[in-house]
């Protein structure tokens, strides 16, 4: 008897704990919860290893004035595990890091008052910000001299006195990309307090010191134009008290990261393999100074079946990287001596961008498919740990299941994806789909956070879609052979990867053929403009987010038009205009059936806001099928502005459950007004 009643107990517990977990997520995902969604950006560990400083990425509310979001500042204290916010106020705080005695906070902000952003420093335990520097323009970017006594910084050129007298007389003429300000670099002794300035006639990128305080590795374009931010950065060495510089090595295309060993000795970089890789995804390193040329040097990836994002020294003979794998991020140690690395973080942990690092610990601002990102830490002894909660609210919400996906294309190349099933899934019942696709193409989606303005996750999956997000050939992620598969073949194999992953989800039972939509921005904005015109009759909505319509004229209004040439169609238009014209969207919107809603920001450099128009105009003529263009003032290349944030994330949400649900008619549009 006593026996039954512990069992009756027992299971009486297990229900009230079931209770308990259904009633924890209470409800489920609403659009504005767009404004909740917060996210650990910039993480810096402290030089005595007892506190981590981060930035906090908080969405500006509608009840702001319309703007960017917010990065708030923040200290973690290791011993007594705990966050303090420095600042009261929501400010924009960019390029944390630590004064060598670990007491004091350097950062990039504009405070009320301020013409221009400074670099500002501010004691761990909070308190008021004091400025460092009375500069004529805004500063970029800096780095802290090992030896604590000199910040090297970025800003920009000042304004040609005579470009300033003609404004003040109200001629405001742009002469275009002949009038760009160059970014110098400037040293700054703190003891001193007096800058220098170190460069001039170049613009200067990403940055590094020397460990003893003297040289700066720098990666230096001739001109502050996009394109050469791009393609055309080399590696110097630059004395930071003469200006004096040689060249380190000739790297071909793109360069992201490079970083000095402790000795000074050596300079890991992350480059692209050749001018034709899109992906600067491999690990060099070479000597300071250098004798060998690249193709001398070794590259560390070749043959890795990854894209290595950053690197870190942790001692002269290994450095630290963590890399894009598939749809995972994993963390390796490398030997400069060594054939192979060794596996740190494993895939599937934590997806993560940057990291830093101190002796034994590693930090970082780590998502997984539950979470946006949140500060971690991995320490060599203890492992993994997640220290900060700042969504706490998505405890009380219901997620979809989300998955790592595998399917084998038409030519049998094996495809990855992440899949995201509808919050209310039925086995044996069929839903419709929304594929989402990444831009670049050189890019790559991770098994981690997916929902935000831009891309709809969570989101949808609440409103009972399946959401297919492929990582296609020409992704990153996979190697530089895979990458190098999508070149000079725009929209072509690479396409047919999302088709083939549509059909596999098609054979899986999961999703009705007749209730397929498609949407990204950029590269997916253009393939979503294929969809819908080329592919028509697979699609029955489609979003275009700043996407290509035209690719002839879309190679002579960008702002990256080498780019376009080296990485991606490897010729130029004159010499094969037909195939160019053959890969444009509008070359079949009298093809198109399928309502397409057209989102461009107005002042978009790299994909001109005339490339939506062409779409529209072209669709509006000749489609059969609904179409709707929405211009977004003052936005670029993406929305930065909540206001135009959550604008499209309605819009887009509206316009997919109009024609992919319900019996609305196709040939009839919805409110050009969004609900609110």
């Amino acid at each position: 008897m006593k026996k039954l009643n512990r069992n009756f107990l027992l299971l009486y517990l297990l229900v009230i704990i079931s209770f308990i977990n259904v009633y924890s997520q209470s409800r489920s995902l609403e659009l504005n919860d767009l404004f909740n969604i917060q996210n650990v950006n910039e993480v810096k560990i402290s030089p005595d290893g007892k506190n981590i400083a981060y930035t906090l990425i908080v969405p500006r509310p509608l009840t702001d004035k319309p703007g960017s979001n917010y990065s708030n500042l923040y200290v973690y204290d290791l011993l007594n595990k705990k966050s303090t916010k420095l600042f009261n106020d929501n400010l924009n705080i960019s390029s944390v890091q630590w004064a060598k005695n670990s007491k004091e906070i350097y950062f990039i902000s504009k405070f009320e008052g301020d013409k221009f952003s400074n670099i500002y420093s501010v004691s761990k335990d909070g308190g008021k910000a004091r400025a460092l520097i009375d500069e004529k323009s805004d500063i970029i970017s800096f780095l802290v001299s090992p030896d604590g006594n000199k910040i090297a910084y970025v800003r920009l050129d000042d304004i040609n006195p005579k470009k300033s007298e003609l404004l003040s007389k109200g001629f405001d003429a742009e002469i275009y990309e002949e009038e760009y300000q160059n970014r110098n670099l400037y040293v700054y002794d703190i003891v001193k307090k007096e800058s220098k300035q170190i460069t001039s006639a170049v613009s200067v990128f990403e940055f590094d010191w020397s460990p003893d305080s003297k040289n700066i590795a720098a990666a230096i374009a001739d001109r502050n134009l996009v394109d050469d931010s791009y393609m055309f950065k080399r590696i110097y060495v630059v004395d930071s008290e003469t200006g004096l510089k040689y060249k380190l090595v000739e790297n071909p295309g793109k360069l992201t990261d490079l970083k000095f060993s402790p000795d000074g000795k050596h300079l890991a970089f992350v480059s692209a393999s050749s001018v034709n890789d899109a992906v600067s995804g491999s690990l060099f390193i070479c000597e300071v100074p250098n004798s060998k040329s690249f193709n001398e040097l070794r590259n560390y990836s070749k043959g890795f079946e990854g894209s290595v994002i950053s690197v870190k020294w942790k001692d002269n003979e290994t450095v630290l990287f963590n890399s894009e794998e598939g749809v995972d991020i994993t963390l390796r140690e490398q030997n400069i001596n060594s054939d192979k690395s060794k596996l740190i973080i494993e895939a599937g942990k934590v997806v993560f961008n940057q990291f830093d690092l101190n002796n034994n610990l590693i930090s970082f601002g780590g998502n997984t498919s539950e979470h946006p990102n949140e500060l971690f830490l991995f320490n060599y002894d203890t492992g993994l740990q997640k220290l900060t909660n700042h969504n706490e609210w998505l405890k009380d919400v219901k997620l979809a299941k989300q998955e790592r996906i595998e399917y084998k294309s038409r030519d049998g190349l094996r495809i990855e994806g992440v899949l995201i099933y509808p919050l209310n899934y039925e086995s044996g019942k069929r839903y419709p789909l929304i594929n989402y696709i990444h831009g670049g193409p050189e890019a790559a989606i991770q098994n981690g956070w997916n929902t935000g303005y831009g891309s709809w996750g969570q989101f949808a999956a609440v409103k009972d879609f399946f959401v297919f997000m492929p990582n296609y050939r020409a992704s990153s992620g996979r190697g530089v052979d895979f990458t190098m598969m999508g070149f000079g073949d725009l929209a072509g194999k690479e396409f047919d990867d999302v088709l083939d992953g549509i059909d596999h989800l098609i054979k899986l039972g999961y999703v009705d053929s007749l209730r397929v939509g498609i949407g990204g921005g950029s590269y997916g904005g253009y393939f979503s403009a294929w969809a819908a015109t080329k592919h028509s009759n697979r699609f029955a909505a489609s979003v275009v987010f700043v996407g290509i319509g035209n690719q002839i004229s879309k190679r002579y209004t960008t702002d990256i038009p080498y780019e376009d040439y080296y990485v991606h169609w490897g010729f130029w238009i004159y010499e094969n205009e037909q195939l160019v014209w053959e890969r444009s969207p509008v070359r079949y919107a009298h093809l198109s059936k399928t309502p397409t809603l057209i989102l461009h920001g107005k002042e978009d450099p790299r994909v001109h806001p005339s490339q939506g128009l062409e779409l529209y105009r072209a669709l509006k003529l000749h489609s059969k099928a609904p179409v709707r263009l929405v211009f977004y003032p003052g936005q670029g290349h993406g929305n930065s502005k909540n206001t135009a944030r959550y604008d499209y994330l309605v819009r887009t949400m509206e316009w997919f459950e109009y024609y992919l649900k319900g019996n609305n008619p196709k040939n009839k549009m919805p409110d050009k007004y969004i609900s609110w």
